[in-house]
């Protein structure tokens, strides 16, 4: 029989969005907080560019909502993107007054950085590039430090708990023992699904576990089409790729393809700044073979313009660059597009309410409406603050389970083949690179789909999060075969312009 526990609330994840909610919601109850490895092991500590908020002078909530608006390609909810700007700056000012040691300008003010297709200098930055490590260490002491939140690593969900259209916890692996949690209240904060691409700056535990188990329970998600590749990515062979954040561009640095051209002087009037969603298509468009059958062309960053002050300014990134052998003081840094954020997800409402009763969600793995079909850049830390706090004062008013259901018999599913769990994860991820990423069509897309019905007949007993990622790829794939046009992240070859008849509409799984 399954071990069991009991508590207030339940938060999954670890990132900015589950942190900052068992730290405000502790203030009502007991938490227990889970995570799939250890307290670090999320998308937050990977963060470069900053948290985007309207601190500066001739700055304002109202720009910061027109850069937003415009960037999400008229699929953003006002009213979400209005309480994004609008409580945004509290909540970056409350990280600070919490210990975030933000970069800071002479006479105490942050030091605030601009980033593509923002407006204004309006993005906080912590150590130059190291934003989210910090942002992450701050909200882990405050959890740590809380007799109220109780931890638990190498935890993984299988599965909610639901009872008569409630959720009343989860089902989950503990190192290896069945255990039940009982919560009054359960946040799902369990971050993106980056790694159905081969090519990603996500961890390896984003393999879209939320949207598995939200889907499987009946839960309302959204907008799936939409993931966001980052334009440039270091280009090696590792999982995953180091992030070269779009920072440096914004400091001077240019693309140049493998003649050592300027390409993107011709594709876009703000060049090397356009939005992340151009960028990142004309780079693969440069990296496509010159020849059927010939191998990948090389796009670089050229960073040697900025001499030495890149080492200031980025040292966080030169580091990564100087550890495979680059020095982009007077080398040029090799780079690939790569998925980084997926803009939609489990639906909710601005108090992060789920279709299902008792279950919330929060941060990259909720659809809040705020990013519409194209993020912008450094809106997510930001979303992650916003609205786990509105998530953690909303859980508090819920009422205390009564009627605890019975345990079930069940266990952990057996130890698996982990050669051909990889071997499937692998052909997941190939997959929906070639099919279904940065270049779509109805051909490609029914090949994908085709595939994932076959990896998931081959999945070997017990592989639960590879099936979370087969399931979080067929939903992203067979969205981008509805959505017969493009818009912001998602774009199809064979609808190459936005069509004003799906202006506003979104697909609604």
């Amino acid at each position: 029989m399954p071990e069991r526990l009991r508590t207030r609330f339940l938060v999954v994840g670890s990132g900015v969005a589950g942190l900052h909610t068992a730290w405000r919601a502790a203030e009502d109850g007991n938490v227990i907080l889970l995570t799939k490895r250890s307290l670090f092991d999320s998308a937050t500590a990977y963060a470069q560019g900053g948290i985007a908020a309207a601190l500066g002078a001739g700055d304002s909530p109202a720009l910061h909502r027109r850069d937003t608006l415009a960037a999400g390609a008229a699929l953003c909810d006002r009213e979400a993107v209005e309480v994004l700007v609008e409580e945004g700056p509290a909540r970056v000012q409350e990280l600070f007054a919490a210990g975030a040691r933000f970069d800071l300008a002479p006479g105490g003010r942050f030091k605030l950085g601009r980033e593509a297709a923002h407006s204004r200098n309006r993005i906080v930055h912590a150590h130059g590039d190291q934003t989210g490590a910090e942002v992450a260490r701050t909200l882990i002491a405050r959890v740590r430090e809380n007799e109220h939140v109780d931890v638990i690593e190498a935890a993984r969900v299988l599965d909610l708990i639901v009872r008569d259209g409630e959720c009343l916890g989860v089902r989950a692996s503990v190192a290896g023992r069945a255990v039940e949690i009982i919560a009054d209240a359960t946040v799902l904060a369990t971050g993106g699904c980056g790694q159905v691409y081969r090519y990603t700056t996500n961890p390896v535990v984003a393999t879209g576990d939320g949207y598995g188990i939200a889907w499987r329970a009946g839960v309302r998600l959204v907008d799936m089409e939409f993931v966001q590749f980052h334009p440039t990515a270091l280009d090696t062979p590792e999982n995953p790729l180091a992030l070269i954040s779009e920072a440096v561009r914004g400091e001077g640095a240019v693309l140049r393809n493998d003649r050592g051209e300027r390409f993107m002087k011709k594709r876009h009037r703000l060049a090397d700044l356009a939005p992340r969603d151009i960028v990142a298509r004309e780079i693969f468009r440069e990296q496509r073979p010159a020849r059927a059958g010939g191998k990948r062309r090389r796009v670089v960053l050229d960073a040697t313009e900025l001499g030495g002050a890149f080492m200031q300014r980025f040292p966080g990134i030169f580091a990564l660059c100087e550890a495979r052998g680059i020095d982009p003081r007077r080398d040029p840094i090799p780079v690939t597009p790569a998925a980084h954020y997926m803009m939609g997800g489990i639906v909710t409402d601005l108090a992060g309410r789920t279709s299902l009763k008792r279950l919330y969600a929060c941060g990259e793995v909720s659809s809040t409406g705020v990013h519409g079909a194209n993020r912008l850049a450094s809106n997510s830390l930001l979303e992650g603050l916003v609205f786990a706090e509105r998530v953690a004062r909303d859980v508090q008013r819920a009422e205390r389970v009564q009627r605890l259901p019975r345990v079930g018999s069940w266990d952990v599913p057996p130890l698996m083949d982990r050669g051909a769990a990889q071997v499937a994860a692998d052909d997941v991820r190939r997959t929906m690179w070639e099919h279904a990423a940065i270049d779509r069509s109805a051909r490609g897309l029914r090949t994908c789909l085709d595939e994932l019905t076959s990896i998931e007949s081959r999945l070997p007993q017990g592989a639960t999060e590879e099936l979370n990622l087969i399931q979080s790829a067929r939903l992203i794939a067979e969205a981008a075969l509805l959505r017969e046009e493009s818009r912001g992240g998602h774009f199809r070859s064979d609808f190459p312009r936005a069509r004003r008849s799906w202006a506003g509409k979104h697909i609604l799984w």
